[in-house]
């Protein structure tokens, strides 16, 4: 692995500095925060978590309980280094500067790739809730739909999204919040209508640990893959008012976050809903969850929710594989016709970004019965490829910033470097975990071979580069 110390990348910024590449400054802390507070709040979270739910039982909620302590560690490194080097390439810079551009380059595409597929997947499952509102209405014309306007969206000033996830982020929030309300006081018996279920569902039908170890290990790789979409705001902070601020204050409240939304939610529902009760696949956790409590129209209105956090996924998704694909570019690692900046946008960055999106619509009116399947086993495990090289970048660079910038290190890893490398000892194990269950293995080895193409396709830019400079 080299060594090799990169130059400062050219879309670094920090608060006194403008932005490069003709990025404004268009995003305003209320934004960032909305986004920072949401980005935890995805379709993951709403549809997602029933699978984990029926494979682990009540563990589940020691599932999401380790994960989250490893997206918070992996947040607190990230956070560190974006607020000591706020810049539009997020983690992707960081590995840059920590192992030279090969790093940057794997990084940064594996991400980006990632991010369009995602678009993708959500528009398709948005397109699904309208169909189910609209009878024989053709999914490819939704999904069309759906790309078009937040492609346009994306086209214009920043601002405009961080408006629409601004309001997509504040109706995730209000409906996840008004959700753990009502649970808790039906726990507490303080529900009109119901009666508290005390520990029921929790020792019940099989006990903590229904399926044992590997119902546990199950729902721990479904909880890990549900919190993908945080590094968003270390992306978007660049673009804010001040960046140094809001990655900091962005980073120092994950951890409440995580706790609240994704484990109080899972505490919640396992204590409320048998976990075997087939509605919590079919219907969704929430949805299963309100239906049982007797709560009107839960139906209707969880499909509203998750169609919020759809959209708002593709909105956030399409934004940060612009913004991705235009920090690359800007570093000499991508076409250069991507970096055009006009307006403040780097407009043709947000139209190939939107590709993969279109290109489900195809897909879509093709092979609508498996489409879904394929998209997701295509991106497999990227997301824990990023964590790995945001890790090893933190390590490398936490250092060397004492050395020679201790006073941008507003934001500091806990414990450093045992966390760090507990960090990575976790998401080794989760690979090992991704490898024994067949479900999962695909996904492993899809990511694995697209992580060693891009691997070496950044060595062999590195060493051309090198040679023209010699």
């Amino acid at each position: 692995m080299s060594r090799t110390t990169a130059p400062a990348p050219a879309d670094r910024e920090d608060g006194a500095t403008a932005s490069a590449g003709g990025l404004t400054h268009g995003l305003k802390q209320r934004h960032l925060s909305m986004i920072a507070l949401g980005g935890v709040i995805g379709a993951g979270l709403f549809v997602g978590s029933g699978a984990g739910i029926a494979a682990a039982g009540p563990s589940i909620v020691i599932a999401y309980a380790l994960s989250g302590v490893l997206v918070m560690l992996v947040m607190r490194m990230l956070g560190e280094m974006s607020a000591a080097n706020p810049a539009s390439g997020s983690f992707s810079v960081h590995a840059e500067r920590a192992f030279g551009p090969w790093a940057g380059f794997t990084a940064g595409w594996a991400f980006w790739f990632l991010l369009c597929v995602a678009v993708g997947l959500e528009g398709i499952g948005a397109a699904k809730i309208m169909t189910g509102w609209f009878p024989g209405s053709p999914e490819w014309a939704w999904v069309a739909l759906f790309m078009l306007l937040l492609t346009a969206a994306n086209l214009t000033a920043v601002k405009n999204f961080g408006e629409f996830e601004f309001w997509f982020a504040a109706l995730k929030v209000a409906a996840i919040a008004l959700f753990l309300v009502i649970g808790v006081l039906a726990i507490l018996g303080a529900l009109p209508g119901t009666e508290a279920p005390g520990t029921a569902h929790l020792t019940g039908e099989g006990g903590f640990f229904p399926q044992g170890s590997e119902g546990l290990i199950v729902g721990l790789l479904a909880s890990v893959f549900a919190y993908g979409g945080l590094e968003t705001v270390t992306i978007a902070a660049a673009e804010s008012e001040q960046p140094v601020r809001g990655v900091a204050k962005a980073v120092r409240t994950a951890m409440w976050r995580i706790a609240l939304f994704y484990i109080g939610s899972m505490a919640v529902i396992v204590t409320l809903v048998p976990w075997g009760d087939p509605a919590v696949v079919e219907k969704g956790p929430y949805v299963a969850t309100l239906d049982r409590l007797g709560i009107p129209a839960t139906g209707q209105i969880m499909n509203v929710v998750v169609l919020v956090a759809l959209l708002s996924a593709m909105n956030a998704n399409i934004y940060g594989a612009s913004r991705m694909a235009g920090s690359l570019v800007a570093r000499g690692q991508g076409p250069k016709a991507l970096g055009r900046v006009s307006g403040g946008v780097p407009r043709p960055a947000v139209l190939v970004s939107s590709v993969f999106g279109f290109g489900c619509v195809l897909l879509s009116y093709w092979r609508p019965d498996d489409v879904f399947a394929w998209l997701l086993n295509t991106i497999g495990a990227i997301i824990l490829v990023v964590w790995f090289f945001i890790a090893a970048s933190q390590l490398v660079l936490r250092r060397r910033t004492e050395r020679e910038a201790p006073e941008t290190l507003v934001v500091r890893m806990w414990a450093f470097p045992v966390l760090t490398w507990v960090a990575l000892a976790g998401m080794a194990t989760v690979f090992v975990l991704m490898a024994r269950e067949e479900g999962t293995r695909v996904q492993l080895y899809s990511t694995g071979g697209l992580t060693l193409l891009l691997a070496a396709v950044g060595f062999a830019r590195q060493r051309a580069a090198a040679g023209r400079a010699s």
